[in-house]
């Protein structure tokens, strides 16, 4: 979920109900040569508690190392990626690349843990691949190095994000007498209706909700509600519309502000000017991977959806949401 969890979508996660958050993942290197991205990463409200900080990284000294500034950041907790199946990242031995040697994983985990003043859990897949041992083989050696929790995709690194979630492996975990840590499913997951069967079914302690909340922040108050036996709350497209709306002018302001303060930082004879306009521009972009996911399903929305994504100014966003709403009225 990197670019995608950063302020305001978490911002709207909490408001809809997520019990907890967690920030984009952030590299170890870069935290520690003092990287302005990875430090604005790190950003968040007091309203978003509980929330954890996520890092990752191969060289145990650069993780160990960044602790100290990811603890002056005051989050609940702190999580170690070791899920991501990326190229750029599993393919130098961080995230899930690591899972080709376990040894080496426990180890740095239990030295992060030993360091840590605050309490670590682990994001992680079933394996590398088909064929590698498998989660069910090494968390109860996860939990023995003194992680609070472990949150676990049903995938191994080789699928990245083909073929169906397989969570049978999550329920082989949780369902272990030996392991009294909090088990997380994560995977697949893009309504409350499969959130509450996967708990069923499986027994876990929660679930993680990724991809599944980008452009339905909704989803975490219908899961709330179909977990408590209440009727799931159906979300109209004039709804879709003040949310997707709140959403990018939240961007705007957020991104405006940053560039302001790199601006300032940079000494730029018109700060708040530069800050302005650029901020918005970058809004505007990052804007465009959301839309698809707030109005999927309407009818004949291809034309609406190219023109938000062709957009070059906040007013004629805001235009032709007002023509969205107009148009699917009575969805």
């Amino acid at each position: 979920m990197d670019d995608i969890t950063d302020m305001p979508f978490r911002e709207l996660c909490k408001e809809f109900g997520a019990d907890l958050l967690v920030t984009e993942f952030i590299a170890s290197e870069a935290l520690n040569r003092d990287a302005e991205k990875s430090f604005r990463k790190m950003r968040f409200t007091e309203r978003q508690r509980p929330i954890g900080i996520q890092i990752f990284g191969a060289d145990e000294d650069e993780l160990l190392r960044c602790l100290e500034v990811v603890e002056q950041a005051e989050p609940d907790f702190i999580d170690i990626n070791w899920g991501c199946p990326v190229r750029k990242v599993a393919g130098k031995g961080a995230g899930s690349g690591i899972l080709q040697d376990i040894p080496k994983m426990l180890g740095i985990t239990a030295n992060i843990v030993k360091k840590a003043s605050l309490p670590v859990t682990v994001k992680t897949r079933l394996a590398y691949s088909a064929d590698s041992m498998k989660v069910t083989d090494f968390a109860e050696a996860l939990q023995d190095t003194g992680i609070a929790a472990l949150a676990i995709h049903g995938r191994t690194k080789t699928q990245m994000y083909s073929g169906a979630a397989d969570w049978t492996l999550i329920g082989e975990v949780k369902n272990n007498p030996r392991m009294h840590i909090p088990i997380f499913g994560n995977g697949d997951i893009t309504t409350a209706a499969q959130a509450l069967d996967s708990k069923r079914r499986y027994g876990v302690d929660g679930i993680l909700i990724g991809r599944g909340a980008i452009g339905n922040p909704w989803i975490f108050r219908q899961c709330h509600q179909l977990f408590h036996g209440e009727q799931e709350y159906v979300v109209s497209v004039a709804e879709r519309v003040e949310v997707c709306r709140r959403h990018l002018h939240m961007e705007v302001d957020f991104n405006r502000t940053k560039e302001r303060e790199k601006s300032e930082l940079a000494c730029s004879s018109e700060p708040e000017r530069e800050g302005v306009a650029k901020g918005e521009r970058t809004a505007i972009f990052e804007m465009r991977k959301h839309y698809g996911a707030y109005f999927k399903g309407l009818f004949n929305f291809k034309p609406y959806r190219l023109a938000l994504v062709n957009a070059t100014s906040l007013s004629d966003l805001d235009l032709l949401l007002d023509q969205i709403a107009e148009r699917y009225h009575n969805n």
